[in-house]
């Protein structure tokens, strides 16, 4: 079995000082949402993630789904698992009361989330999709549609998916081909989807997929794909089920990891054609699509952020246990912990799974006052804020996931190549995650030219005078604060140049955006996540209590900060080097040269 402590100190710290939560309690409904409340939260969802998610992680992987006919079952223990999820009002935590959500935050939620993802991030998929679809339907869909499908959604007891991806469109949503055809008050779907999450299980009793498809005659590209409603289990007037509808589950994928999440490929209109709602406005399926799309892109940075710290938790016990060889100066043999080099690999993954948390943490509140603040203003920078941190919490918290859980093999050594430790599901399981809700490429492609060339850069500067700020606070600082503020500066300096440059240059080669977005990308998050570093140790080096109960993890929080400092964001200034001076090296690539 794989173990996992929820990090609900540091959580607490993140949501309570880092952010601070009196910014939160002045929005409009967040008035009582106060530390009591908050700390509560955590705990609880600490002992459904300690003691009932995390049991199941190992044998799901192990066991996987299995189909019989068009009928997907999830692995051992699943079901009761769900059913304890529900009970305790988790699926619908940061929902709307009037569907039966309990109304916290954003920011709380996405701490919370964190601990599902890492404890079985095979079980936590069913809830985020659903999450994401009753957004949508939230947003865009019909008075009838918020009356038929949100309680039951936001309640569990139906789950939801969202369907993109044919055969032929994959990143390439214009290439869609599902039909939809009008019939009266529905539209008949036909056609197959493929990668569908949860498409089809045994969790709950109707599963509502959102889908996208192109009304006949409808404009070609993605000017022309419409967003539908399609239940598998038809919805009477007086919202009980009624008949099965046309979808059925073709097959299910025999992936690399997280083979407790069944991804189904999807057929419908085998017979009459699949009904189906349509959601929005006819030809704007993509656009409401999005609603959904954002939350999962924030969600699956999460889960980079939550499998890197399971796979970090482990190697820290293996190497506080394993004893092998003698560390410098030692006259016994010693644990792996003792020689430098592990040192070196287990801060590597403990300081930037702090600061990714902490980034997340830090674009969740960003939508939260977008979505409550009393001034429009407010509400329209926190909005602005939000959708340029997005790209970089998805891109470069995956990313980094992959990388520190492929560490946390390393630590074990052979024994975390052997799958009896389990370390090397960490692995297995986070290397979807820079690929679905859009690979890595197409995050940095909407970072540089959405979000930084298409506004003159103007949300990237409000971002870089942000940071500024924080330098100008720590100036008052002595000890290790002093050099944190130090690279910190100088990782902002970076940052500034590439974006100055890039409004410069970025209009003149076509190509050029697209090749310096991965690069683009990273750097954002390693500054933005050594910003976020540098305020907590700030914070930390002026608490009062240093020498009380909180010393310890206020000690550590400055040893993760000075060693992200001095190891982590000197490649700031590196990866602005690769963006101005080597972006030729890609712009000039002939295909002879491969």
């Amino acid at each position: 079995m794989l173990e996992y402590t929820a990090p609900v100190h540091d959580m607490r710290f993140v949501i309570n000082e880092l952010i601070g939560l009196s910014s939160v309690r002045e929005l409009n409904g967040f008035n009582e949402v106060s530390e009591d409340l908050v700390n509560a939260v955590l705990e609880e969802a600490s002992k459904l993630a300690t003691e009932v998610l995390a049991p199941l992680n190992r044998s799901g992987d192990i066991e996987g789904c299995r189909q019989d006919g068009d009928a997907v079952f999830t692995p051992k223990g699943w079901r009761a698992a769900y059913e304890a999820f529900c009970e305790g009002g988790w699926n619908g935590l940061d929902m709307d009361p009037r569907y039966g959500g309990q109304g916290l935050p954003k920011v709380i939620a996405t701490a919370v989330s964190e601990m599902w993802d890492a404890a079985n991030l095979s079980f936590s998929l069913c809830p985020l999709l659903t999450a994401g679809a009753i957004e949508a339907i939230e947003r865009h869909g019909s008075p009838e549609m918020r009356r038929n499908y949100l309680k039951k959604m936001v309640s569990g007891v139906w789950s939801g998916t969202m369907n993109l991806t044919e055969p032929q469109a994959g990143s390439d949503l214009g290439a869609v081909r599902t039909a939809a055809v009008p019939e009266g008050d529905h539209y008949r779907i036909t056609g197959q989807k493929i990668f569908i999450t949860y498409g089809e299980h045994d969790l709950t009793s109707n599963i509502i997929h959102l889908v996208l498809a192109r009304i006949q005659g409808a404009p070609s590209g993605t000017r022309g794909i419409s967003l539908f409603v399609v239940p598998k289990i038809l919805v009477n007037e007086d919202g009980t089920l009624g008949e099965r509808n046309d979808v059925r589950c073709v097959s299910i994928e025999h992936k690399l990891g997280i083979h407790g999440s069944p991804t189904a490929v999807l057929s419908y209109g085998d017979e009459d054609g699949a009904i189906g709602y349509l959601v929005g406005e006819e030809n704007r399926g993509l656009a409401h699509m999005f609603t959904m799309m954002n939350r999962a892109r924030h969600a699956v940075g999460r889960e980079g952020i939550a499998l890197a710290d399971g796979s970090y938790q482990q190697a820290l016990k293996y190497a506080r246990d394993r004893v092998q060889g003698r560390a410098a100066g030692a006259t016994a043999p010693s644990p792996l912990i003792d020689h430098p080099d592990v040192k070196r690999m287990l801060m590597t993954m403990k300081s930037q799974i702090e600061a990714m948390r902490a980034l997340a943490c830090a674009c969740a509140v960003e939508y939260d006052v977008a979505a409550r603040h009393a001034d429009a203003e407010k509400r329209a920078q926190a909005q602005r804020r939000g959708d340029f941190l997005t790209p970089i919490v998805k891109g470069w918290c995956s990313e980094t996931g992959q990388e520190l859980t492929s560490l946390g093999i390393q630590i074990h050594g052979g024994m975390g190549y052997v799958e009896e430790t389990g370390a090397a599901q960490y692995l297995r399981d986070v290397r979807i995650t820079t690929i679905y809700e859009g690979t890595t490429g197409i995050q940095a492609g909407d970072l540089v030219g959405r979000k930084t060339l298409r506004d003159g850069g103007a949300s990237a500067r409000e971002l870089i005078a942000d940071m500024r700020r924080t330098v100008g606070d720590m100036s008052d600082c002595g000890g290790p604060v002093v050099t944190i503020r130090k690279k910190l500066a100088e990782g902002i300096s970076a940052l500034e140049e590439v974006v100055e440059w890039l409004i410069a240059e970025g209009g003149g080669d076509p190509q050029l955006p697209g090749a310096v977005a991965a690069s683009y990308l990273r750097l954002c998050g390693v500054v933005c996540g050594g910003w976020m570093m540098a305020r907590a140790a700030h914070i930390c080096d002026e608490q009062p209590t240093k020498d009380g109960a909180d010393a310890p993890f206020y000690s550590s929080k400055l040893a993760s900060a000075s060693f992200y400092a001095a190891q982590i964001m000197p490649t700031a200034a590196a990866l602005a080097s690769t963006i101005i001076e080597g972006s030729h090296a890609i712009t000039q690539l002939d295909e002879k040269a491969f």
